[in-house]
């Protein structure tokens, strides 16, 4: 297969995000292998958004989150549920949004570059797979449109992908 990426510069964040979906749909047609479509999600993304120093995943793997496919700089391995903004995300199963990690107590600098962070859970059938993570070198990168078109590429995802390891 041949995947050519549309890296869309102009129009508004709703129009990115949907550009993206397309892509992604596109990009998982007929793979349902989790940790390939993980590779793929988190070089689309990588590439496509802008502003972006870190993409990628952490899989809840024995009671914590461990690293998985990513994009960036090499990153921590292991995060404790409830432990920086990874954790948190995990732990409350909500996305968490913050504009300067500076300011979040207990955030776990694996990039000193980071100033601002989107954590989205990953929930199938009720069950923490783990979290997609980005990060940014801006301050206050990241909004609640970036909130909502995340969630929704990343529900696709999960849905899209089948969940062959040990939850």
């Amino acid at each position: 297969m041949t995947f050519q990426l549309d890296r869309q510069e102009t129009g508004s964040k709703a129009e990115l995000y949907s550009n993206l979906a397309t892509q992604l749909r596109s990009l998982l047609a007929g793979e349902r292998d989790f940790i390939a479509n993980a590779a793929n999600v988190s070089s689309l993304l990588f590439h496509c958004l802008p502003d972006l120093n870190w993409v990628g995943f952490y899989l809840y793997k024995e009671g914590e989150l461990v690293l998985g496919p990513f994009q960036g700089e090499p990153a921590c391995v292991r995060i404790a549920i409830g432990k920086g903004v990874c954790g948190t995300a995990a732990q409350i199963r909500q996305t968490v949004v913050v504009p300067n990690v500076h300011d979040f107590p207990g955030h776990i600098a694996c990039d000193s570059k980071s100033k601002s962070e989107i954590v989205v859970p990953l929930i199938k059938n009720e069950h923490l797979i783990g979290v997609l993570d980005l990060d940014s070198p801006i301050l206050g990168r990241f909004d609640d449109q970036d909130a909502r078109g995340l969630n929704e590429l990343a529900e696709s995802f999960v849905h899209s992908s089948s969940l062959e390891f040990k939850l």
